[in-house]
């Protein structure tokens, strides 16, 4: 997920939220808000109710402008909202939540840290009434989740699949081409589903020989991301290098899920002088969006931009829709292991140097592509 905004003064309070590390907002005493006693989406509920937003930890940009949009969105709505983040693990998520339930809360949006770790206190919501949304990650294996909101998150890893070709292709017409692969952290379920939408468009040329991996390292676990830290994808890259790449064999392209780990991998390609890799990103973060727009050596080739503003203002319309007693707009369902779970898809798109003027105009990071 990701980009900057066309609304409020979203600088200001992301600013705010990076050195407010798990801050609340307005928070009613335990109990009130009313609390919960069944079918919120059927009956709806107070105009005025708490609505409780529980975000990951504070890993990349799109997680910080997400907290104060939904801080002024909410409050904008006439909600009152307790919005956390689990900067501790997830224990300190699974106290979040409960303290979501105890406090009263209609509404509780789930960004999970680890989406297998929140069964009890998922539980607990449904057993309460309170309507569970995962937000940008899906809830697995539990039934106690109402509706998923995210972009299509295979539809991402297509994108970067075919933007690493692309790009490859415009550097050398013909192949083959050596590659890396790269995924995000296997806690998260957003990043299998990253990698196989990539590996839809990029297995078939793996298998005809026009891409080469060759450290061989292709299969997920082989190429995850703990954490999504960039220290521990720059170290994986170091790795590669040293082991694959130090004898004159030229490195063409390089398959990262994101652009925090992108900008890393260039990084390690940098220190080691070995040229720059077509390597792909996600999540339309500043830094990279200025690396892509000024190109030249060790700039990041692409991005998605997943507009952060406009999920979160999908999220609230969604609240607002059960708090009127109506059935929020979605137009797919996502298995989650345990449930269909009716799903709203917002539609990802690539961004390169070709066309980042035309995908950012409007937002703050028009400014970046000038």
């Amino acid at each position: 997920m990701r980009t900057y905004a066309k609304v409020l003064a979203v600088s200001a309070a992301a600013a705010l939220a990076l050195s407010a590390c798990g801050r609340g907002g307005d928070t009613p005493a335990s109990g009130s808000g009313g609390g919960s006693t069944g079918g919120a989406a059927a009956g709806g509920f107070a105009a005025n109710s708490l609505i409780g937003i529980a975000l990951p930890q504070k890993t990349s940009e799109n997680w910080v402008l997400a907290e104060s949009l939904f801080n002024d969105g909410l409050s904008g709505a006439g909600f009152q909202k307790d919005v956390q983040f689990a900067n501790g693990g997830v224990g300190e998520q699974q106290n979040q939540i409960q303290a979501m339930i105890t406090k009263g809360a209609k509404v509780i949006v789930v960004g999970a840290i680890d989406s297998k770790q929140l069964g009890t206190q998922l539980k607990a919501a449904k057993d309460a009434g309170i309507t569970v949304i995962a937000y940008d990650r899906q809830l697995q294996s539990t039934d106690a989740v109402n509706y998923y909101i995210a972009y299509n998150n295979e539809k991402v890893g297509e994108l970067q699949g075919q933007a690493l070709l692309d790009g490859m292709k415009a550097k050398k017409a013909n192949g083959p081409y050596n590659v890396e692969l790269f995924a995000g952290s296997p806690d998260d379920p957003n990043a299998q589903v990253f990698f196989n939408g990539a590996m839809k468009i990029l297995q078939p040329k793996i298998s005809d020989g026009t891409l080469k991996v060759v450290s061989g390292q292709t299969s997920f676990n082989q190429v995850v991301t703990q954490g999504w830290k960039a220290e521990n994808a720059q170290k994986r890259m170091d790795t590669l290098i040293s082991a694959n790449y130090q004898s004159g064999t030229k490195l063409d392209g390089v398959l990262s899920p994101n652009d925090t780990l992108a900008r890393a991998i260039l990084e390690s390609c940098k220190q080691a002088g070995i040229g720059t890799p077509i390597v792909t990103g996600q999540d339309s973060e500043v830094e990279s969006v200025k690396s892509i727009v000024a190109g030249g050596d060790y700039a990041q080739y692409s991005t998605i931009n997943k507009d952060t503003t406009n999920l979160v203002k999908a999220t609230i319309e969604m609240i607002q829709a059960l708090q009127k007693g109506e059935t929020p707009k979605t137009n797919a369902t996502d298995d989650n292991g345990s449930k269909s779970v009716p799903t709203e898809y917002l539609e990802p798109v690539i961004v390169t140097k070709a066309n980042a003027a035309e995908a950012y105009k409007g937002t703050s990071l028009e400014q970046y592509t000038k």
